[in-house]
């Protein structure tokens, strides 16, 4: 029988998730980063499809799931989260198929950019991006260090922050539009739901001067501020948050043009996990003022 594409269904979810994982790691391995994903539950991929069911997407061969695709859309953006394929059937056209019918749903929304973040090494999706005009614009690299290692560096006086609750979105809102150019209020609604990640706004001079997310297992992101010249202290602040949670590790993603961050990691003596890139149809964003939580998330 040929391989067929159609919707995703709810309870397929932790299915997929596995075969990602399981495409993740012949990736990585084959490109000598060794064994990088574990499987997940789908929090985020039900989140989404109950909010827009047109962005999920499967391959069925024969009553096997060999690929998946999941993209979303905030306001004038579309964002591909997941495009993997079962490495016994790669270059057979399913990822092909699968990027079709994301870029439907991107036509649905009325989107005005499309973008995207993938492994650095993995030329042969970014050739595929690229004949369907999304373009490298920027590297990103997932940054990790022990706990144990990690230094109070931080001289100045610590920022004050807060707990994020409800009556933060539209302050969120507003910070979102000034980096990113969109509203992003259904993801925070999604995160603060998440009993393994808390919110923390900070302040400078009474005033806000961003908002990070710090998750249970000790990755920070994502991160905003409402100017450039901030980041280094929310993130600093952040990362502080972070090493007095019980993980081992801490982690971020760090945009290659947000230098304020980039040295900070390195003064906590994070390294580079592996590298990533962001493609899109057009530049947005300010990559200086954003840090993304995670490739799927943005």
């Amino acid at each position: 029988m040929p391989v067929t594409v159609r919707p995703t269904r709810a309870e397929e979810l932790q299915d997929v998730q596995k075969l990602i994982v399981g495409s993740i790691n012949d990736l990585t391995e084959r490109h000598g980063f060794g064994v990088m994903a574990s499987v997940r539950p789908a929090s985020f991929q039900l989140f989404s499809l109950r909010d827009d069911p047109r962005g999920l997407w499967v391959a069925e061969d024969d009553g096997e799931i060999v690929g998946a695709a999941f993209s979303w859309a905030c306001d004038e953006l579309w964002f591909l989260a997941e495009l993997f394929i079962a490495p016994h059937m790669q270059g057979s056209g399913i990822g092909r198929e699968l990027l079709g019918r994301a870029l439907s749903h991107a036509e649905k929304t009325g989107a005005q950019r499309k973008a995207l973040i993938t492994f650095a090494f993995n030329t042969v999706s970014q050739g595929l991006y690229i004949r369907h005009g999304m373009f490298p614009r920027l590297p990103i690299y997932m940054m990790s260090g022990d706990r144990d290692e990690f230094l109070v560096t931080n001289v100045e006086a610590p920022l004050a922050y807060r707990p994020i609750g409800p009556e933060d979105l539209a302050a969120l809102a507003t910070l979102d539009r000034s980096a990113l150019g969109i509203s992003r209020e259904k993801h925070h609604r999604y995160l603060l739901a998440d009993p393994a990640v808390k919110g923390f706004l900070f302040y400078e001079g009474g005033d806000i001067a961003g908002y990070a997310y710090v998750a249970s297992t000790g990755h920070v992101g994502p991160v905003a501020v409402e100017h450039q010249d901030s980041m280094g202290r929310v993130f600093d602040a952040a990362l502080t948050i972070a090493a007095q949670e019980s993980s081992t590790l801490i982690s971020a993603f760090l945009p290659g043009s947000c230098e304020a961050a980039l040295e900070i990691a390195a003064r906590h003596r994070m390294r580079i996990t592996y590298p990533m890139v962001l493609l899109s149809d057009r530049e947005f964003g300010d990559w200086q003022r954003y840090l993304p939580r995670n490739p799927g998330f943005m």
